[in-house]
């Protein structure tokens, strides 16, 4: 079952499954109106998200041209919604002002509040902070009721698997949990009752699943990501306070945000195309000029946002491994063109010297280990590739010898991407590729070539003491997976699988 929710997810960016959970959400909210089981008429509800979405759409279009900054439709879409379930619906005109107030904050947040056009708080959250403390209006979190409970967990939890961030989510609900029950007990509260309340509002979780995992305004790596969820979770208790002033969920977040900032990567690169490589069968190398100095580990990631007309259903953003290494003067963007490709990589593909493109939230934790005695070995299938070029191009320029052997499996021998960088690690490192060609009937035309696909008899033959080695998966979904169960069926350990994945893979 889960192997399909997979699939279907793959084939949705994550600002996309962003917007149809909060779709779902809206629908869910609107069909309980119908039946009074919400206290806001339909129209009520209709009402207050076309005001939201017309001012949002009209002040992002009005800063995005003053401030020559790039905009995004999904996003004005996503904090739209995310507004609507924090403000209480317009009723009879209550509320009116309120809503588009809150509206041009979240929009002005992206622009007026940034830091090298990186906006560092979530716009809804902010937005809320603001309003609070300029007219002394609050969000109601109105969603917060037993009745959208069964669907901000469905759509929450989808949401959280598609993007990976469970570590996150959890170590936010863990700590707010236990200083929940702290200051309960303290406060002489009956702690089941609180715990069962908190658990019931189904704010708590939205707050979670939606708004805590924004990928923009949170950490990049693993053990930050889990020190954000600690803080937020602390900071969003409701009883904690200094005199008469009381913390918020929205303020929790603020706050959590300044951290992800101070601890996270800043540089938001305008790179412009230098020149474009046919490195395999429908595989390009874009290698783009640096606009300025830029330090990141090999195998990291970035978000590429390439402005074009009429975007598709996946929108104008995408996360690609960098497939240079920090040594190499410029950078080099590994992709894949499949069948009938997405306008994101149609105009991409378009873009000729001297195009520009905007990549950001430099992040990742697939990447060397420290110990340089750790006997690895990569398993890449297609442009999985990119994340060990990056490697082993870094080794190569250091003559760092690393104890390394390589699975690259493909489909034909023309799939085969950047050979000539592997064959010279070969030849200077001793880092051995095997690569394996599955579809191809054909006689291969060289001897370091093989046929068929990477099983648990190749692996036991090209390395009998695999048990002692340091597995790194990287490739699409399905075959990720596959690598990873044959992996486990042979008796590697789990903490010794590392696997490449970053957000919004499809």
């Amino acid at each position: 079952m889960l192997k399909y929710i997979d699939n279907f997810l793959n084939k949705i960016t994550m600002y996309r499954i962003t917007l149809y959970v909060l779709l779902f959400f809206f629908g869910s909210a609107f069909t309980l109106s119908i039946f009074k089981l919400l206290p806001y008429t339909p129209v009520d509800l209709v009402a207050s998200l076309l005001i939201i979405l017309a001012v949002s759409f009209v002040f992002n279009v009005i800063f995005s041209f003053v401030f020559e900054a790039p905009t995004n439709t999904e996003s004005i879409y996503i904090t739209s919604l995310i507004l609507f379930f924090l403000i209480t619906p317009a009723q009879g005109g209550v509320y009116a002002q309120f809503l588009p107030l809150a509206s041009i904050w979240a929009m002005a947040s992206k622009y007026i509040f940034a830091i090298g056009k990186k906006h560092i708080f979530n716009p809804a959250a902010f937005a809320m902070v603001l309003v609070a403390f300029t007219i002394n209006e609050s969000a109601s979190w109105w969603i917060g009721t037993p009745y959208m409970l069964p669907f901000v967990v469905v759509g929450g939890l989808l949401l959280v698997r598609k993007i990976r961030r469970a570590d996150l989510v959890f170590s936010f609900i863990i700590s707010s949990l236990v200083f929940i029950t702290i200051f309960a007990i303290f406060r002489g509260s009956n702690v089941t009752n609180t715990l069962f309340f908190t658990f019931r509002d189904s704010a708590f979780l939205f707050f979670a699943f939606i708004m805590l995992t924004e990928p923009l305004t949170a950490p990049t790596t693993k053990w930050l990501r889990i020190a954000y969820g600690i803080l937020v979770g602390f900071l969003f208790t409701p009883s904690l306070h200094i005199g008469a002033f009381y913390a918020t969920p929205e303020l929790a977040l603020v706050v959590g945000n300044v951290f992800a900032y101070m601890t996270g990567p800043k540089e938001k690169l305008f790179l412009k195309l230098k020149e474009r490589v046919k490195v395999g069968a429908d595989t390009f190398d874009f290698i783009f000029q640096k606009d300025k100095s830029f330090s990141f580990k090999p195998g990291q990631y970035m978000e590429w946002t390439l402005k074009h007309r009429s975007p598709d259903t996946r929108g104008n953003r995408r996360y690609f491994t960098l497939a240079s290494s920090p040594t190499e003067d410029e950078i080099h963007l590994g992709v894949k063109f499949y069948p009938e490709p997405s306008s994101f990589k149609n105009r991409l593909l378009a873009l000729a010297p001297g195009g520009e493109i905007i990549a950001a939230q430099k992040s990742g934790d697939f990447v060397l280990p420290e110990d340089k005695n750790q006997e690895l070995v990569f398993l890449a299938g297609g442009i999985g590739v990119t994340p060990f070029r990056s490697m082993v191009q870094y080794l190569l320029d250091k003559k760092e010898k690393r104890e390394i052997t390589i699975f690259y499996s493909n489909k034909t021998v023309a799939d085969i991407a950047y050979k000539e960088v592997f064959d010279r690690a070969q030849a200077e490192l001793g880092i051995k590729t095997i690569y394996m060609v599955t579809d191809q009937k054909e006689k291969l035309p060289d001897a370091s070539l093989h046929s068929g696909r990477v099983d648990a008899q190749t692996i036991r033959e090209e390395i009998p003491d695999y048990l002692a080695k340091q597995f790194y998966i990287s490739g699409t979904h399905s075959m990720v997976d596959s690598f990873e169960d044959i992996l486990k069926s042979m008796g590697v350990s789990k903490k010794n699988i590392k696997i490449d994945f970053f957000p919004g893979f499809a």
